[in-house]
């Protein structure tokens, strides 16, 4: 399947491993030229290389990187310095660290809001009023499946991704569809990074039980079996900005195998 997105421009977040560059080399993939965000700048160039070696030779994409920290103004600032408009964007922020609520002040509460909700919120405030004048945009939140199914440990993300669930919510429903724009929420469940060996390293702290005890027991109640990949993940991510997915918005997309029991 063509997705129509020859020659249109990405912004990608956090994208020098795991999700956000299984993202931008899905894009990449499809022709799109993408703008690579991540603030370990080793890890990230190493990840535009790998990507202009490979997919982009063939698509005859661009792929840019810029070291930032995307949630503070500053970097955000440098990143649009180097692009200010995009016709997609990806949001994602290293998720906040797990732990006990009890243990959690004013401030782990604050910086966690501030890089999993204010900052998905300012990058769609810079870049959606472009989107629409031109009359296409895609914008896609990587949050969590805690937002669905909350898990305790990680509490902070699951308060702060729901602040953010809640505004596209709405945002998405203001008439940005009319025009062409669609923001949506795409939910990870457990997938193969390191953000999940650091959440089950914490589960194995907490319960005392062996680490590869609670990553079998994890993978067990999965109904797939198995952990997903980036690339998978990736995929998902590009058709969400398609052509063809132009009348899915203000949705929440929960790629977990099946873990979450619910109807709804």
């Amino acid at each position: 399947m063509d997705l129509g997105l020859q020659g249109k421009w990405a912004l990608v977040c956090g994208a020098s491993k795991g999700l956000g560059l299984g993202c931008a080399t899905a894009l990449v993939q499809e022709g799109v030229n993408v703008l690579m965000v991540a603030r370990g700048a080793d890890a990230l160039q190493a990840a535009a290389t790998q990507l202009i070696a490979g997919p982009a030779l063939s698509t005859g994409a661009t792929v840019l990187f810029c070291a930032q920290d995307i949630t503070t103004e500053a970097s955000r600032a440098a990143v649009f310095a180097l692009r200010a408009e995009f016709d997609i964007v990806v949001t994602n922020a290293g998720g906040p660290p797990t732990g006990d609520f009890r243990t959690w002040d004013r401030e782990a509460w604050l910086k966690a809001v501030d890089a999993n909700m204010l900052t998905p919120i300012e990058l769609i405030k810079a870049t959606v009023d472009g989107m629409a004048a031109r009359g296409f945009g895609r914008i896609v939140n990587i949050t969590s499946s805690a937002v669905k199914a909350p898990i305790d440990i990680l509490g902070l993300s699951n308060g702060a991704r729901s602040g953010l669930t809640g505004f596209v919510a709405g945002v998405a429903r203001s008439g940005l569809a009319a025009q062409g724009v669609t923001i949506n929420n795409l939910l990870p469940g457990a997938f193969n990074t390191d953000r999940l060996k650091a959440t089950l390293q914490g589960a194995a702290i907490k319960t005392g039980a062996p680490l590869e005890e609670v990553q079998d027991k994890r993978r067990q109640a999965i109904p797939a079996k198995r952990f997903g990949t980036p690339q998978e993940f990736g995929a998902i991510c590009a058709f969400l900005c398609s052509v063809q997915a132009g009348y899915i918005t203000g949705q929440n997309v929960l790629a977990d195998g099946g873990a979450y029991a619910g109807t709804f």
